[in-house]
């Protein structure tokens, strides 16, 4: 088997496995429930602080001093 090969493989048995997850996570409604609310602790504090990082790090990249 070549290295592109198993690349493959590995993929579509990765996309196979997050398939059967999304599945299950979807038919338990207490799981549903549960990456439902992870899912809104990360768009409501990981994405905020992450684009304030990002808008932070491109103002000292631009050179521009603070006002």
């Amino acid at each position: 088997m070549t290295e592109e090969t198993a690349k493959r493989v590995a993929n579509m048995a990765l996309g196979v496995a997050a398939v059967g997850a999304a599945y299950v996570i979807v038919r338990t409604p207490p799981l549903r429930r549960m990456a439902l609310g992870l899912a809104m602790t990360a768009l409501t504090g990981a994405l905020p602080a992450w684009l304030a990082r990002e808008a932070q790090r491109a103002w000292m990249v631009s050179g521009r001093r603070a006002v």
